[in-house]
């Protein structure tokens, strides 16, 4: 090998590991936000404390709303290494880390090593892929999976995979919905079904079904998630209807939630989440469907009557369009979600990887001066960063907030000139049409600079972490003694106190499970006030308001601890 040739390798290994260590660099130093890392965290913790690996329970209450892949995965993490933020976080992080990787092989196998280098590149420098993969929800999980249910569909259907080579990537794919659907429910298999449906309407291809391995693949697939379902129906069998009906159709078709947005919100969504490639993501698309080919061969078709095996192209002659069904795939669920009673804007994220490939192909084959102007845009982005920054003061609704808001407008401030200088120079090398070279530099940069916006957020966390309260109340904590929360539950408590609460006037997104065992909570704050008053000792989380109505009635509270909303008291 040349020296030349070793040295860039040497300087891409290099590359690759300080961007790893950028990626995983921030997942312990921030606090967790509720509610969904709250939520997620403390689910995993109560399943590992407990040992039933079946039934997932949040504040010891039947908690129903999705499957338990995460749950085991974080569960595992804290009996191997504790209960840290780090692990907490680890299963998103290393999924949508693993997402980039496998992107990048699929890619170089369907276009070429360079689209797979460029695919990789946009997908874990996209503002929300970044931005989910750093925090505990579902959704990283469940798009690694169903972007690797894509990846290895795409694999197997290519011209010239051989038989063997379509069933191996089919059996991986219809893994990869398995697991989904364990990560987030059904989406994980409806969404893959549906667009394949379509791409075989729209390309007239219905011989794509007898390269499914339908049987095999559903064998497989239930094999993976049917001992799961049965054994929590078993357990709980009031599991079914609340799992299937409540929490797809009545989710989907109804504003029941209560996270109801327009229809387009997920347009400006979609925007700001795919930067800093947003530019040439409308160039890529428009180009995709008009110049799609079929998928080209990785290695010249064996000569006949030397015992190779015959490959699917020889026998169906099928043409399959790669970059048509991912457009398909990304329009397809933009459009699902888009028209769904419940919008989140993590819902759409299962699009990016598919995204990310026809970048990717698409800047394999840019010019320098067109990517120059398709870069322009974000420099001014990232210059309006720098001057509206100090704005976000205006935020802040209490004098505590106010000081929160100044330091998180320092880090705001120093993600974007990082964003703006690496743009800048983005620029230059794509004027001097170093293609590559600027799109690594403003791919690395927009990764530095979410990063360092994600551990700046953590100057917020008084207001969206229960971190410094749980801290106050640790040393009245006594094993076995009753606590109260009233008029509200905060995610990340009990995480931080490492044990549950008795739920007091309130149930939200817990009134399932309250229904199921109505003996843990207590419905009035007139039910705490009689037990409060019987207990030796106890303790007590409130509204501030809460707080000073009961004590103007004369109740024995001693405050131990406060926050920017709320008030820990005990009995004495």
């Amino acid at each position: 090998m040349a020296p030349d040739s070793v040295n860039r390798r040497r300087i891409w290994m290099l590359l690759v590991l300080i961007m790893t260590a950028v990626w995983f660099g921030n997942i312990e130093y921030r606090k967790l936000v509720r509610p969904d890392e709250g939520r997620y965290a403390e689910i995993a913790r109560e399943m590992a404390t407990s040992g039933d690996w079946i039934t997932p329970r949040l504040n010891d209450i039947k908690y129903f709303e999705k499957p338990a892949l995460q749950y085991w995965t974080t569960a595992a993490a804290y009996r191997l290494f504790g209960e840290h933020h780090w692990t907490a976080r680890l299963w998103s992080a290393l999924t949508g880390f693993i997402g980039i990787l496998f992107t990048a092989f699929a890619a170089t196998r369907l276009f070429g090593r360079e689209t797979g280098l460029l695919s990789a590149a946009v997908l874990g420098s996209s503002l929300l892929y970044t931005l989910i993969a750093h925090m505990n929800s579902l959704d990283m999980g469940m798009t690694f999976f169903m972007g690797g249910a894509l990846m290895s569909f795409l694999l197997a259907q290519q011209d010239g995979a051989s038989k063997s080579t379509n069933r191996l990537w089919m059996h991986v794919a219809w893994a990869a919905l398995a697991f989904s659907v364990l990560s987030k429910g059904l989406m994980g298999i409806v969404l893959p079904g549906a667009v394949i449906v379509l791409y075989t309407l729209i390309e007239r291809d219905f011989g794509l079904w007898k390269r499914l391995h339908l049987f095999s693949g559903i064998a497989l697939f239930m094999v993976i998630t049917a001992p799961w379902f049965i054994a929590v129906s078993i357990a709980n069998p009031e599991f079914f209807h609340f799992f299937f009906i409540h929490e797809h159709f009545e989710r989907f078709l109804t504003k029941t939630h209560g996270r109801y947005e327009p229809w387009w919100w997920f347009i400006p969504v979609l925007a700001a989440g795919i930067l800093p490639w947003l530019v040439t993501l409308v160039d890529s698309m428009a180009r995709a469907w008009k110049t799609d080919e079929s998928s080209p061969l990785p290695n010249p078709l064996p000569p006949a009557g030397e015992g190779a095996e015959v490959s699917l192209r020889n026998t169906c002659h099928h043409g399959f369009k790669p970059k048509r069904f991912l457009l398909i795939w990304a329009v397809f669920i933009f459009v699902f979600f888009s028209l769904s009673g419940s919008k989140l804007a993590s819902y759409i994220l299962p699009i990016f990887p598919a995204l990310a490939l026809l970048i990717g192909d698409h800047l394999s084959r840019i010019d320098g001066r067109r990517l120059f102007w398709q870069i322009l845009p974000v420099a001014f982005l990232a210059a309006a960063g720098l001057l509206l920054a100090p704005n976000t003061v205006r935020f802040a609704d209490n004098e505590l907030a106010r000081g929160q808001y100044a330091l998180f407008a320092n880090w705001l401030l120093a993600a974007s000139a990082i964003w703006l200088a690496g743009t800048v120079v983005a620029l230059l090398l794509s004027y001097r049409d170093k293609v590559r070279g600027s799109i690594v530099v403003l791919a690395c940069t927009s990764l530095i600079s979410t990063q360092v916006l994600l551990t700046g957020h953590d100057s917020l966390s008084a207001t969206r972490s229960d971190y410094a309260i749980a801290e106050q109340i640790k040393p009245h904590l006594r094993p076995g003694v009753p606590f109260y929360s009233l008029s509200g539950y905060d995610q990340t408590l009990t995480f931080y106190l490492k044990r549950t609460l008795t739920l007091v006037e309130y149930q939200d997104e817990m009134a399932f499970g309250i229904a199921q065992e109505p003996d843990k909570w207590l419905p009035t704050i007139e039910s705490f006030k009689q037990a409060w008053v019987l207990q030796p000792y106890a303790l007590a989380i409130m509204p501030h308001s809460t707080f000073q109505q009961l004590s103007q009635q004369g109740l024995p509270m001693r405050v131990i601890g406060r926050s920017v909303d709320k008030t820990a008291v005990t009995t004495k």
